[in-house]
């Protein structure tokens, strides 16, 4: 009888528990969410979205925010003319604390000459992207993790947070 008592506490300890996982812990996206990912028309103003589908490994908000990113960066599908970020670009880190998003850029951006007019279609649509997440407000940008000031350039300040007001 008491083993027959014990064996019913132990299961219900279990289905309690299983319950209180699906309850409080937080679950990745389902497969089928999007995300809006902004580029820049040629005119440079002009901001479009498409939504990208959520990559289901992108379980918590630096994940989702790597992810973001990442499609930002990539830009468009190739058929869509739009404002890109330079060929060769890389992600190498996005991290999100409070309301900021903080994102290291490399390769080919790190070189980039382009005039202010494709800079300001990059990182605005870039902007516009991860702001678009719940919680972000504002995009912190580092190139091969160091604070600039500007790109080579010289026309994008980069030494303060980004925000959609930047435009």
């Amino acid at each position: 009888m008491r083993t027959l008592r014990t064996l019913a506490v132990v299961a219900l300890l279990a289905v309690l528990a299983f319950v209180a996982y699906r309850f409080f812990v937080p679950r990745p996206p389902s497969g089928g969410g999007t995300i809006p990912v902004y580029y820049a028309k040629l005119d440079g103003e002009t901001l479009a979205k498409w939504d990208v589908s959520v990559n289901p490994n992108a379980r918590d908000a630096d994940s989702v925010a790597f992810y973001a990113t990442a499609q930002a960066v990539a830009g468009p599908p190739p058929d869509v003319t739009a404002i890109r970020f330079p060929s060769g670009t890389i992600v190498r880190s996005t991290h999100v604390s409070g309301s900021t998003a903080t994102v290291d850029l490399g390769g080919a951006v790190a070189h980039e000459q382009s005039g202010s007019f494709a800079e300001s279609g990059e990182f605005k649509a870039l902007v516009w992207t991860l702001t678009a997440l719940p919680g972000i407000d504002a995009v912190d940008v580092k190139i091969d993790g160091a604070r600039v000031a500007t790109l080579p350039g010289g026309h994008l300040e980069l030494d303060e947070p980004l925000t959609r007001t930047s435009w």
